[in-house]
């Protein structure tokens, strides 16, 4: 399958926002009113789409298989449309797989881009069209007015440049509430990446919320793992039993990807919740022998913590893990 670079977005174009997961209702209009304005002042007209605060409960708080599927189709379809980013994550945008019209995409490329649950959308329509997908920001996270600096900087390198884009961390990061109190924040000096595994490699970018991509296995919206970087991360909803958790799922990721060649993992920065530390990470990596000889990181600035780096689903990028952390990423 041919790989499909959608076309880079420029001031003035239009940013289409639809809900594939959760509802827009579940945003306060603070947030909402928020990130509109925020798009704006770099330049972009914002649009939603027209099911983007319907529900069908509050359950997943989300709106109908029909009213994704329309409002999907909507934004790859308008040609004014440039870009599209998902309102927010959840839990189910998995249920709207088999009723994507994969032609109409690949037909009308463009971005699209989020993280969490959208790891399932962005996946599959890589997999099933060979068009780059995007794990970035979501709409609602343009909606922070504290510590979104280096968010902003790095979702206009990949959207708005040609050139490769090296990946540095920020000076701090945060895990905080946000969304409930956006004066109150605290913010964590940032030590950096850390190498887990020593080593170089270059290959595809596959990744996301790796609980998230996991629910791909073994259907037809699963991206081949041959040659890939797996750029992974996952939220703190296990709590401290989040070593368990990711070990048991990147097991499972490392049994559906047997006799491919896995070049490097790049991890993205775990909750605080999760009580990570390098002595946990360590024993997950070291207990695969099948890992044993590719470079590996860990807390890089992706995930669900803030702030975040944009990485291309299906994209390109070089990992140097030896006396000095580089990675450098392109569509």
């Amino acid at each position: 399958m041919n790989k499909i670079i959608p076309k880079k977005i420029n001031i003035g174009d239009e940013i289409r926002v639809i809900a594939p997961s959760r509802s827009m209702c579940i945003l306060s209009n603070e947030v909402t009113e928020s990130a509109k304005r925020r798009l704006e002042n770099i330049g972009f007209k914002v649009t939603l789409g027209k099911n983007v605060l319907n529900s069908i409960g509050e359950d997943y708080n989300c709106a109908s298989i029909e009213d994704r599927i329309e409002d999907l189709h909507e934004a790859f379809k308008d040609k004014n449309v440039k870009a599209i980013l998902t309102v927010i994550g959840g839990y189910n945008v998995n249920q709207i797989l088999d009723y994507i019209d994969y032609d109409l995409i690949k037909e009308n490329p463009k971005i699209i881009c989020g993280f969490s649950d959208i790891t399932a959308l962005t996946n599959a329509i890589y997999a099933k069209t060979g068009m780059i997908t995007y794990s970035g920001p979501h709409f609602s996270s343009f909606g922070m007015k504290k510590g979104f600096e280096y968010t902003e900087k790095y979702f206009r390198k990949m959207f708005m440049q040609s050139e490769n884009i090296e990946i540095e961390s920020s000076d701090e990061w945060s895990n905080d509430s946000w969304f409930k109190n956006q004066e109150n924040r605290t913010f964590i000096k940032n030590e950096g990446m850390k190498i887990i595994n020593k080593g170089e490699a270059e290959g595809r970018i596959i990744g996301g919320n790796l609980c998230t991509l996991n629910l791909l296995q073994g259907t037809e919206y699963m991206p081949d793992l041959e040659g890939t970087i797996l750029f992974i991360e996952d939220d703190g909803l296990v709590d401290k039993t989040f070593n368990k958790e990711f070990d048991r799922d990147l097991q499972s990721l490392l049994h559906s990807a047997k006799n491919k060649n896995i070049k490097a993992i790049v991890i993205g920065r775990a909750e605080n919740n999760c009580e990570m530390n390098d002595e946990k990470w360590e024993k997950i990596f070291k207990s695969k022998k099948e890992l044993s000889n590719i470079p590996i990181i860990i807390n890089a600035n992706f995930g669900h913590t803030t702030p975040i780096f944009t990485f291309p689903i299906g994209g390109y990028a070089k990992v140097k893990a030896n006396k000095e952390i580089k990675i450098e990423i392109k569509d």
